[in-house]
């Protein structure tokens, strides 16, 4: 890996918002999945929670290659078990998603740890995870058509959490604790050590500042003798 690519990926890196996400619900179409995704990229954020069922979220998989190496993607099989588990690390849950009460987008604090919720492309989020919810917001519209396609919503979501962010300096240092930044760095850094890793449940190798594997020699000895192959 050359050096400009290295700081590229540590400069990435430092930017990381470990507090804010997205969270989708049945968001079926993968093509829309994927533009979340990417623009979830796009502002920082390390994780975003997909309810999907495994079909539809083995065809996002096809179509997203790039988008999630970048970004992971967490599967769950219900949406009220994944807020509640968000609700108890301190996020506030933002639905987009049209009620009576619903504010402008615009007018909550995203600077907070803060998960936003999309709903599907017809259903939109349950009502059962609406009453989960801290706020509901939308985005006005000036037209005749009365909502934005999800992936846009989102992307418009997400720009208006990195314009507060930026404001409050939330990217002018690195947010991530060592343990999560190194984990990162081999992730990105070494992509073959780690599928061979994680397709075998082997613990990442220990790194220097700059991803190369600190004792690679020993590592590669310690995996043949563990699992008879050669990661190299």
């Amino acid at each position: 890996m050359t050096p400009e690519r290295q700081a590229r990926l540590k400069a990435v890196l430092a930017k990381r918002q470990p507090d804010l996400t997205v969270v989708t619900d049945f968001v079926h179409k993968s093509r829309n999945l994927a533009a979340i995704v990417r623009s979830c990229d796009s502002v920082g954020i390390m994780q975003v929670h997909a309810v999907v069922d495994e079909e539809n979220y083995r065809t996002y998989r096809g179509t997203a290659a790039s988008a999630q190496r970048w970004v992971e993607v967490v599967r769950h099989a219900s949406l009220v078990p994944a807020l509640a588990g968000l609700k108890s690390q301190g996020y506030q849950l933002i639905a987009a998603h049209l009620t009576d009460k619903a504010r402008d987008y615009r007018e909550v604090d995203y600077t907070k740890p803060t998960a936003i919720v999309m709903g599907a492309e017809i259903a939109g989020v349950s009502e059962e995870a609406v009453a989960l919810m801290d706020s509901c917001v939308t985005v006005p519209m000036l037209g005749m058509v009365e909502s934005l396609n999800v992936s846009v919503a989102a992307a418009t979501l997400l720009a208006e959490a990195r314009q507060q962010r930026e404001r409050a300096g939330l990217y002018d240092t690195c947010r991530l604790d060592g343990t999560t930044y190194k984990h990162w760095l081999f992730a990105w850094s070494q992509p073959r050590l780690k599928q061979f890793c994680d397709q075998r449940g082997l613990s990442y190798p220990p790194i220097d500042d700059d991803g190369e594997l600190v004792n690679p020699s020993q590592w590669y000895a310690d995996v043949r003798a563990l699992t008879g192959e050669d990661p190299q």
